[in-house]
């Protein structure tokens, strides 16, 4: 769990830094006062990656071979961020042979002696939070074969975090990282000596926070699917606590989590992964499915929208689409202009997909990455269906689709996905409405993309901007962006593109002739790599020269490829990670 943003606490850092000193003038623990055990577990590539002086954080990749974790120069902020939050300790866990655990203790004890007063930049609730999680679950392998100084200055440490926590916690930003700050406050008041008295009121305030910040369908605000498994994955870390330790966990919080179990499982692709939308990532392999057998929460969503995105599942087909509102407000500072996109995934292959988030890559491609036209559905006139705003607000939606009426219903041969939404209606008066038919095999998807002008009014602002178009039309494009492990090949008359997939389907896309089909570069923006990566989109170019306009097209699995194959192709090795 380490978002690859720096510290999103709110207010002047001034306050940190003064009561992370305040918080080492009461007496520290002694110990623990039940053995931890690890709840997380992160790669063994990548604590061998560290191992070898290979520092991988936030998208930039630091070769220091034989230097200190901490002697290492942070290119920004977020790497910063990513190495005072511990979380690579999940990755040298998965390693934990002797020469890790020896590194792992000394890169400790160093960050105690050079920040432990509250110096550098992890002093923030949240970052705090997420350092206190991974010391007190990797507390084992970090005090194996300790002698005294090392481990009294080990729970010295935790116990200044632990106060400093409690005092600060209710600056750190609303959402993720809030729960960060107050689930790492409960494993230490429950985890550490003498600080039992942190965990109660701790527990309250995180019970409050799910009851106001996890809404009726067991969303966030930010709509964001990978956020919403790191805020689960830490609900369901404080539950087993409470219950370790003899402590009921709260109702609200066992209801936020009865809440957001059914909604996750909405959002999860067939190949197990998340979708990829309002900056959320595929998630962690297996996290996931950890964290939803941990909840013990067996139930799903009923049919209709959750957090705003509605699934169309048959056969070993996924078809996962964003069918609400993007948020708005400060949770909308990560937002992406994706409404009516949709991804699809075929057993374990993604076949359409998001571009993603391209925070990991710094601000140009973090705003490519949140514009319609990096997202699997129709843009038009090249402005995205969602704008930012400007000044202050510069990185806020503030000029988004108000009205996104949706309906999913049984078909003849199916399920049927029907949507619009008026993000165009005020700058060209037309909306645009989608059709999705997956049939009931999974072996087929057949779509629609319709541009309306619906009211007079709509008619008038169209008219004007065919005037201005000089009566040639206002021009659009469906994406259609592939998984870069997807073989496209167009073919010689344009009326169709050939997909290959790795577990030796094949697909084909085909369209109704009203508009010209290409095969364009893409890329694929992806957390824990050093750059993008290459892939292709199938794009549909038109204009829209009536007040209604409608393309048809369609994916279908080619009639050779037979109903269920056995996938064996391994998942792809790429060099740059």
């Amino acid at each position: 769990m380490a978002p690859t943003t720096a510290s999103t606490a709110s207010g002047p850092r001034w306050p940190d830094r003064l009561q992370a000193r305040l918080a080492g003038r009461a007496r520290p623990a002694q110990g623990f006062v039940s053995q931890p055990e690890p709840r997380a577990m992160g790669l063994f590539a990548r604590g061998r990656q560290l191992m070898a002086g290979n520092f991988l954080f936030a998208g930039h990749l630091v070769e220091a071979p034989g230097t200190a974790i901490w002697d290492v120069t942070p290119p920004d902020a977020a790497f910063a961020a990513e190495a005072h939050g511990f979380a690579w300790l999940d990755d040298m866990a998965a390693v934990n042979d002797a020469a890790t655990r020896a590194r792992a203790q000394v890169w400790v004890q160093d960050w105690i002696r050079r920040y432990g007063r509250g110096a550098g930049p992890g002093w923030t609730p949240d970052l705090t939070g997420r350092r206190v999680l991974r010391w007190i679950s990797h507390a084992l392998m970090l005090l194996r074969g300790q002698e005294k100084p090392q481990a009294e200055a080990f729970y010295r440490a935790l116990s200044r975090q632990a106060r400093y926590l409690a005092r600060r916690w209710p600056s750190a930003s609303a959402g993720l990282p809030r729960f960060e700050a107050l689930t790492g406050l409960i494993y230490a008041g429950l985890s550490l000596q003498g600080m039992e008295a942190l965990a109660t009121p701790a527990t309250q305030a995180l019970a409050r926070e799910c009851a106001a910040q996890i809404d009726g369908q067991g969303g966030l605000q930010t709509r964001n699917p990978e956020e919403l498994l790191d805020v689960f994955t830490l609900l369901t870390w404080a539950a087993a606590i409470l219950r370790e330790t003899g402590r009921s966990p709260p109702d609200s919080l066992l209801a936020a989590i009865e809440r957001i179990a059914p909604t996750l499982r909405t959002l999860r692709h067939a190949d197990g992964s998340l979708a990829r939308f309002q900056g959320g990532g595929r998630g962690a392999e297996g996290r996931l499915d950890t964290a939803l057998a941990a909840s013990g929460t067996r139930a799903r969503s009923p049919d209709g929208l959750s957090m705003g995105y509605a699934r169309l599942s048959s056969g070993r087909t996924s078809v996962i689409v964003d069918a609400a509102p993007p948020p708005t407000g400060r949770a909308s500072r990560s937002a992406h202009a994706s409404t009516l996109a949709f991804e699809l995934t075929s057993g374990r292959r993604p076949l359409i997909v998001s571009c993603g988030s391209g925070a990991a890559f710094g601000p140009e491609w973090a705003q490519a990455g949140r514009a319609t036209p990096s997202h699997s559905t129709l843009c038009l006139a090249g402005v995205s269906s969602s704008r930012l705003g400007s000044g202050a607000r510069a990185d806020w939606l503030t000029d988004a689709p108000k009205n996104v009426p949706i309906q999913i219903a049984q078909a003849s041969d199916g399920v049927r996905f029907e949507g619009g939404h008026d993000g165009w209606r005020g700058l060209f008066g037309l909306t645009h409405a989608r059709l999705l038919d997956l049939t009931f095999d999974g072996r087929g998807l057949a779509g629609e993309d319709l541009l309306l002008a619906l009211e007079p009014e709509d008619k008038d602002r169209f008219d004007a901007a065919m005037t201005a178009a000089q009566l040639q039309g206002v021009a659009f494009q469906i994406r259609f962006h592939l998984h870069p492990e997807v073989d496209a090949t167009l073919d010689m008359g344009g009326t169709a593109v050939g997909l290959a997939l790795k577990s030796g389907e094949l697909w084909v896309f085909r369209h109704d002739g009203k508009t010209t089909l290409t095969l364009e570069p893409s890329v694929y923006l992806e957390k824990g790599r050093l750059r993008p990566r290459a892939a292709k989109q199938m794009v549909l170019s038109g204009r829209a020269m009536d007040y209604a306009t409608r393309v048809r097209w369609s994916l279908a699995k080619a009639q050779e490829t037979p109903i269920s194959i056995r996938d064996v192709a391994p998942d792809d090795d790429d060099p740059d990670l």
